[in-house]
This record gives structure tokens, sequence and C-alpha cells, in this order.
């Protein structure tokens, strides 16, 4: 089960965003994820007329490893671990390790 999913809001703990958050937009399957607002490259683009693409510089977001973000916990206003665990009725779970509360409902 992967701990990182897409929605999830996360906060940066290493890199040059360092300490800002945003929300999962994607996961990659290279241990990357693409974070909106986070991570931001500028793209030279080619126009091409058979697409209807403008050529120029757009700023997108780029991948950042999944080792430097963590999950933002709301109740603590700080990053936090994540474990799985399975309840009682066989459904497996993420959790906040520090509070010990569900993410998944």
């Amino acid at each position: 089960m992967n701990k990182i999913r897409k929605n999830d809001d996360v906060i940066v703990i290493a890199g040059k965003d360092k300490g800002k958050r945003g929300t999962v937009v994607r996961v990659l399957e290279d241990d990357k994820v693409v974070v909106e607002n986070i991570n931001m490259v500028k793209r030279h683009t080619r126009p091409n007329p058979n697409r209807g693409v403008a050529g120029g510089i757009i700023e997108k977001e780029a991948a950042i490893h999944i080792s430097n973000i963590a999950h933002f916990n709301p109740v603590t206003k700080k990053a936090d671990r994540v474990g799985v665990r399975t309840l009682d009725d066989g459904r497996r779970v993420r959790f906040y390790k520090s509070t010990k509360e569900v993410l998944d409902r």
C-alpha cells in the first residue's frame, strides 16, 4: 500500500521549496510525485499549429522525490509519519503515527 496518494496534503521537508505545502497531483512509478505549485520549472516550447499550441516559455510543476515530502497533519500543523493498519472489518487504512488518527475513511 502506497503511503502517499493523489490528493494528499503534503509538506516539503527538503530542497529549494522546503516548508511549502501542496496537494499531490500525480504519483509516478519511480518514487516521484508531482505536487501543485512545488518545484516549478520553466519549459521552452516550440509552437505547433497542428495541435494549436502557442510557443513560448511556460512554467509547470516538475516531479519531486517522495523522500523529500511528508504528510501534513492538520491537527498538529506539522509534518507527520504515516503507518498502515488493518481494521476489524479487514480494510487496510493509513493513519498518522503521532495522533493515531485515520487518514482514509
